[in-house]
């Protein structure tokens, strides 16, 4: 029995290592998707990477859903013009959730001159059936750097 126990540990040492799956990769692809959908206002795109159940509060309290934030980007209500990321981190807390927070500019407004908001932000995606998909945003504004007291 010792010996048929230590066949199967040498055996499977030289079985290939199944590589864990890259799900912070997959999450950054995913948010790369979702930033070019709300850019595009494309609805398909949008319902192929918004979950059903997201929670999307934006920097000045307001809440949107999946289909009040659709619609507002369809719509022309809300236009994103650039998401650009100066920090972007990502953590799987549970496994099938990923936390997602940094910092961003966001370029937004309907006519120029645009508005640029910086901020941070916690958000998440959840792996669902159909793959990552996002599920939450908070943001809040930061300060100007320019402003900032030396």
């Amino acid at each position: 029995m010792k010996t048929l126990a230590l066949f199967c540990a040498l055996f499977a040492l030289l079985l290939p290592a199944t590589a864990a799956p890259d799900h912070i990769g997959a999450c950054r692809a995913a948010d790369d998707a979702r930033v070019a959908a709300m850019i595009s206002a494309d609805p398909a795109k949008l319902a192929a990477v918004f979950s059903d159940d997201l929670i999307y509060v934006h920097s000045n309290g307001n809440r949107d859903t999946k289909t009040s934030l659709s619609t507002a980007l369809t719509s022309g209500k809300a236009v994103y013009h650039a998401i650009e990321f100066e920090q972007r981190e990502f953590r799987e807390v549970v496994p099938g959730l990923v936390l997602m927070h940094g910092r961003c500019v966001v370029t937004l407004g309907k006519a120029a001159p645009f508005t640029e908001l910086r901020l941070s932000f916690l958000a998440s995606y959840r792996l669902e059936k159909t793959g990552w998909r996002f599920i939450a945003w908070q943001s809040c504004k930061l300060p100007d750097p320019a402003a900032a007291k030396p």
